[in-house]
């Protein structure tokens, strides 16, 4: 073979080698993101579920206008994306923190915080990465 084309076909393998890295870290990236979404959108589900929880008087299994009773169902603490536990909890207010299982960077994994105040109606998501 020619030296033209050693040359070709080393530069040919190097920019099938870039390609390769580059689908990687955009699947990878990808895959982080909708992690992320994943989590945030349990998080709002439970936080659906501790509103549902403080408006519904206490004879029906509820609250009565209080979070202090409310707590994640058993079958939603671990899920396919994550983990999730109460991090702060009174009668006015609720802190969910969501654990993603997608590790992002060194042991770090995808954290989602959810803030549900009373009245209900609203709350506030925090991505912490």
């Amino acid at each position: 073979m020619g030296t033209q084309q050693l040359l070709l076909i080393v530069v040919g393998i190097i920019i099938v080698a870039i390609a390769i890295s580059m689908g990687v870290i955009l699947f990878r990236a990808n895959a982080i993101e909708q992690k992320r979404n994943n989590v945030i959108s349990e998080c709002v589900n439970l936080a659906a579920m501790a509103q549902q929880h403080y408006l519904k008087p206490v004879t029906y299994g509820g609250g009565g206008y209080s979070f202090g009773t409310w707590s994640i169902p058993s079958e939603l603490v671990t899920t396919a994306n994550g983990h999730y536990r109460i991090t702060n909890i009174s009668e006015t207010e609720v802190i969910i923190l969501g654990t993603g299982n997608e590790v992002v960077t060194a042991g770090d994994s995808i954290k989602v915080e959810i803030t549900i105040p009373a009245p209900p109606g609203t709350y506030l998501i925090t991505t912490m990465n």
